[in-house]
């Protein structure tokens, strides 16, 4: 069995930050990477030690592949932790530093090449009978095949989505027939830069939906649990905003299905770690469809560690060195409820535009059983657009969903942001919105908020 010498997180910002913390109290040491625009980042001056991987943008420093294998060399780095984002799910990435002889904190590479690609993962749910939306197959550019007819016979309005995407990158609404070349093209342009691989397919794209989706974690055997469910319904340009678990007003026998759907994946994959079933639900039929897997921690993870009293990283960095190989799902219990707002430097006002700067002034309320802040900056430090915007995670708890949405509101509240634009006023809107109060919410219900 290998243990964890030292850990090299593959990442920045609010998530680094985090795992480095997670290690701290596990005794681990940790080993920072950055781009020259984050040598002064947060997570750098935290880790035991700090390397520079390159230029400003992602491609020539963050998805440097080699640049981060030489830093695991010159460190001494036994493991690696990749967070959310960036070389999360690549299995290249993966593989090389399994063939480099350390620790990959996450799934097998086999298991990230079938569900961290989004088609692939589809058609595995369809032979496992997991419900799915109607969709077309995988188009590349100059691939043969009439993508109008196939978007005919699923029927506007549809989603043109990148196969390798994720977190809500590589998405666009297409609402009319005429529309549809122009946002093929935009996709496969977007997911080319953003992920190497400009393949997209077509989905049926459900107007008044939920965005549901299942914790899971997998014991590399063939077993696993799921440590309940969240909502992260409240989006714009298809990237989640407020997260809460568990999801409110889910019918119980939608709820129990949805489980058991995010199950049979788990154990078909014998995946290993931490992991994220993602569902549309259906509000008009009450029905759910598998949208995607994602083979990480996720953003939104913080919710369910508040309701469910686990720290997710420390099983994840326990599971990759043989020491969390069970647990019974009865162990796992579900205590209150918990929302996650996201602080964003951006314009709520002229469409969510992000707004970098210098955080002149930052100060939020302090930790307490009730209330966690994650970040990955604090005052003084800028928001640079090289990267994404966000500020912190704010994560708020109470004996139910009315408590904790009063919480959020307290701490949002006593949140001070000077010296760049940013959506905590818009968050209180939302939170103290009649229809976000009783669950009437769907995935187009910041787009009627905003007219």
């Amino acid at each position: 069995m290998k243990s964890v010498k030292k850990l090299l997180i593959a990442n920045r910002g609010e998530i680094a930050c985090r795992i480095i913390r997670s290690c701290q109290e596990m005794g681990i040491p940790t080993v920072a990477v950055h781009s020259e625009a984050d040598k002064e980042a947060l997570h750098v001056r935290i880790a035991d030690e700090a390397y520079e991987i390159g230029p400003a943008p992602v491609k020539e420093s963050y998805l440097n592949i080699n640049a981060i294998l030489n830093v695991m060399k010159t460190s001494g780095a036994n493991a690696v932790h990749p967070g959310y984002g960036l070389l999360s799910e690549n299995a290249g990435f993966a593989r090389a530093v399994q063939d480099a002889g350390h620790i990959w904190i996450g799934p097998a590479p086999e298991t990230i090449d079938t569900m961290g690609d989004k088609e692939r993962a589809r058609e595995l749910a369809i032979s496992l009978e997991v419900p799915v939306l109607p969709g077309s197959g995988r188009f590349r550019p100059g691939d043969d095949g009439d993508l109008s007819e196939i978007a005919e016979t699923i029927g506007y309005p549809l989603l043109v989505k990148a196969a390798a995407g994720g977190g809500g990158i590589g998405m666009r609404a297409v609402n009319a027939p005429e529309k549809l070349a122009s946002q093929i093209e935009t996709t496969q342009n977007l997911a080319e830069r953003t992920f190497g691989d400009s393949s997209i397919f077509l989905e049926r794209y459900v107007a008044n939906a939920r965005h549901v989706e299942m914790q899971v974690f997998g014991f590399g055997n063939g077993e696993g649990i799921h440590l309940f469910d969240r909502d992260c319904t409240i989006q714009r340009r298809f990237q989640k905003i407020i997260e809460e678990a568990p999801a409110p007003a889910l019918p119980d026998g939608v709820r129990e299905r949805m489980q058991e759907a995010a199950l049979v994946l788990v154990r078909h994959q014998k995946y290993l770690g931490a992991g994220t079933v993602e569902f549309i639900y259906d509000c008009d039929r009450e029905e759910f469809y598998f949208l995607e897997m994602n083979t990480r921690i996720q953003v939104e993870h913080a919710v369910t560690e508040m309701v469910t009293g686990t720290n997710l990283v420390r099983c994840q960095i326990e599971a990759a060195t043989g020491q969390y190989t069970s647990a019974r799902q009865e162990d796992i219990t579900l205590s209150g409820h918990a929302i996650e707002c996201r602080i964003y430097a951006e314009r709520p006002e002229k469409k969510f535009m992000p707004s970098p700067g210098t955080l002149e002034v930052l100060k939020f309320p302090p930790n307490s059983k009730d209330l966690r802040i994650d970040t990955g900056v604090t005052q003084g430090d800028k928001i640079t657009p090289y990267y994404d915007p966000m500020i912190a995670k704010v994560i708020a708890s109470g004996k139910d969903r009315a408590a904790a949405i009063e919480r959020m509101r307290e701490a949002l509240q006593e949140t001070r942001i000077e010296g760049l634009g940013n959506n905590r006023e818009f968050l209180l809107e939302v939170l103290s919105d009649p229809d976000f109060e009783n669950v009437r919410i769907t995935t187009n219900y910041i787009e009627k908020l905003s007219k």
